[in-house]
């Protein structure tokens, strides 16, 4: 019993587990920015394509 009392109070995984939400959070905020950029990108390739 003791030892999940100690599992319990051990607050050293949380850590891990924020740096990983924290991780993915950032991964999906460069996901959504790189899609942006790609449409636009994709639409000034077409325009350029368009005139050639």
């Amino acid at each position: 019993m003791t030892n999940f009392v100690k599992m319990l109070k051990n607050e050293s995984g949380a850590t891990a587990i924020e740096y990983g939400l924290i991780a993915a959070l950032i991964a999906v905020a460069a996901i959504g920015a790189m899609q942006g950029i790609g449409n636009s990108l994709n639409n000034t390739f077409g325009n350029v394509s368009g005139v050639l």
